[in-house]
């Protein structure tokens, strides 16, 4: 099999039955052969999103501010943000592998791993979102992740930092805070469905981000980099400045991060 031309499929294709389909066929060949790559290999860069057939592109100060989560229209909204988000993280995971071949076996796997429990949540959220009577597509959305991975397609380390360790890292902060507003909520039977699927995603996002950190810190070590260089990063990408009302200390210690970086993030107390 082409492995890389199946991951390039993957990544281009909108039909998420399709991605998943491609996604399981490279972690079952990744799993069982070693993956060789010809010298000549050169990824492509992917100039426009494949959810950018279904849905429509706007910035972030332009997406519609979100309504009262008791209707079903403002719920809906809060579960196409969030499929959205795993939409996204489909394609990073799979470009993760797609766009550094040098990278262990090891690391091929752990991301076609996170690539198919982000297809199983974007499946779990897209049926709660078909039941209240809307498809991925209906809202807006914006390609902040997009461009993510584009700005750090030259730099496997730069990548590490800013998708699994600081933009899923920051869906840990955010998620408990989400799950808190609903729970008052909870009666209705789709607030309760979604704290469910919010709580199965936020234990499984945990360990995708101690898997980028484990890589992260692999490729400082043969850098010769110390792990702080990850604030180093996060200012050279005008991150570091954001404002975290919230940082989730213990999940992200259990996702890999020490206390003096949690405290660095903001966090007053890590012990």
């Amino acid at each position: 099999m082409n492995f890389y031309e199946l991951l390039e499929q993957a990544i281009i294709s909108d039909d998420i039955l399709l991605k998943e389909e491609l996604t399981a066929q490279c972690l079952e060949y990744c799993s069982q052969n070693e993956v060789r790559v010809d010298e000549s290999f050169d990824p492509i860069q992917f100039n426009t999103p494949s959810y950018s057939s279904k849905c429509t592109i706007v910035l972030p100060k332009d997406l519609p501010h979100r309504k009262d989560f008791a209707s079903k229209e403002g719920l809906a909204t809060l579960v196409h943000s969030i499929i959205h988000i795993e939409y996204s993280a489909i394609d990073l995971a799979l470009d993760a592998v797609y766009r550094y071949p040098q990278m262990p076996q090891a690391y091929k796997v752990d991301w076609l791993v996170v690539a198919e429990d982000e297809i199983r949540h974007y499946k779990m959220l897209n049926v709660l979102l078909e039941e209240l009577g809307f498809s991925y597509g209906d809202f807006p959305v914006h390609c902040g992740l997009f461009d993510a991975a584009n700005n750090t397609a030259h730099s496997i380390l730069d990548r590490m930092a800013i998708v699994p360790r600081y933009f899923e890292a920051s869906g840990l902060d955010v998620s408990p805070q989400i799950i808190k507003k609903l729970d008052n909520k909870r009666k209705i039977p789709a607030i309760a469905k979604l704290i469910e699927t919010l709580n199965i995603i936020y234990e499984e996002e945990i360990d995708h981000v101690l898997k980028g950190d484990k890589w992260f810190k692999t490729l400082c070590e043969k850098e010769g980099k110390d792990v702080s260089v990850y604030f180093e990063i996060l200012e050279r990408y005008d991150l570091l400045s954001k404002h975290r009302p919230h940082v989730n200390v213990e999940a992200r210690k259990e996702a890999g991060f020490s206390c003096i970086e949690i405290k660095k993030l903001g966090a007053k107390v890590c012990e």
